[in-house]
C-alpha cells in the first residue's frame, strides 16, 4: 500500500537546536492513520522538542517531516496548522481572560464547521458546556486540560499533538482523561508524549522511545508490554 495513504506523518532523521543548544540528534518516527503513536522516554530526552518541531515552533536543523506525503518541515507553524495539525502543549496555554467560547472561537479555522464540532466538545467535555460563557480563569487543572484538548478538536484536524495531558492532574481526573483520549482516536489520528505509564500503555497502540534526542526504539504495546528490559533500561519501569 501507498505509504501516503499508510502514514500520516513520517520524521526522517530529524535534528533541532535551540539556540546554541544541539537537542535532536536524529529523531525518526512514523504516525500509521487511525492509530495513537506515543513517545515515551526520560525527561530532557527531546520529546517536547520533537513536539514543537512538527508543528513548525521551532524549526529543524536538518531532517524531513512529511504530512501526508509533503515536506512541511521549516513551514511557519501557522501553515503547518491550517494544514490540519492540531496541538495541544504540555501547559495547555489557554487564555484565561477569555471566556471558554471565546477560546474556542480564536482557535476555529476559516471555513471550520463551527457549531458541528461545538457539538463533539460538548459531548465529549460536559464542563466546556457548562461553564461556556464563563472565564477560563476559573477552571480546575483538568478542566483546562479538557479546553486545551477542546481547542484542537473544534477543528477537524488530520492530526492531534497532545504534550503530557495527565501532568500535574490527580490519579481520578488521569482515568477519566484516558477514556476521552480513547473516544478521541477513534476519530482521529494522536500523537502523544506521555510520562505516565497507565495513560501511556491504554491509549496507544505504537510506541517510540526518545532518548537523548534520538530514536532508540520502536514497538507495538503488545511488544513493549512483554519486554520487561526494554521498559527497565529505558523508562524506569
Amino acid at each position: 500500500m501507498d505509504n501516503i495513504t499508510e502514514n500520516i506523518l513520517e520524521l526522517h532523521d530529524v535534528e533541532t537546536f535551540i539556540g546554541q543548544y544541539h537537542i535532536l540528534f536524529g529523531v525518526n518516527i512514523t504516525v500509521r492513520k487511525g492509530s495513537a503513536t506515543v513517545l515515551l522516554g526520560r525527561n530532557g530526552g527531546g520529546k517536547t522538542t520533537t513536539l514543537e518541531t512538527i508543528s513548525g515552533l521551532r524549526p529543524p536543523f536538518a531532517g524531513t517531516i512529511l504530512l501526508d506525503g509533503k515536506d512541511i518541515a521549516g513551514l511557519p507553524a501557522y501553515e503547518i496548522i491550517q494544514s490540519g495539525v492540531g496541538y495541544v502543549p504540555e501547559d495547555r496555554d489557554i487564555f484565561s481572560d477569555l471566556t471558554i467560547e471565546e477560546n474556542l472561537l480564536i482557535s476555529s479555522r476559516k471555513g471550520n464547521d463551527y457549531d458541528k464540532r461545538l457539538e463533539l466538545v460538548f459531548e465529549l467535555f460536559p464542563d466546556m458546556k457548562k461553564y461556556f460563557k464563563k472565564k477560563s480563569r476559573i477552571l480546575s487543572g483538568g478542566q483546562a486540560q479538557m479546553l486545551s484538548i477542546s481547542r484542537a478538536l473544534i477543528n477537524d484536524n488530520k492530526l492531534i499533538l497532545i504534550d503530557e495531558p495527565s501532568k500535574g492532574l490527580a490519579p481520578i481526573l488521569i482515568r477519566e482523561l484516558i477514556d476521552r483520549i480513547n473516544i478521541i482516536k477513534k476519530d482521529n489520528t494522536v500523537l502523544l508524549v506521555e510520562q505516565n505509564w497507565e495513560m501511556a500503555t491504554s491509549v496507544g497502540d505504537y510506541f517510540y522511545i526518545v532518548q537523548d534526542g534520538m530514536t532508540v526504539f520502536e514497538c507495538t504495546k503488545e511488544e513493549l508490554l512483554a519486554d520487561d528490559t526494554i521498559k527497565q533500561k529505558y523508562l524506569g519501569v
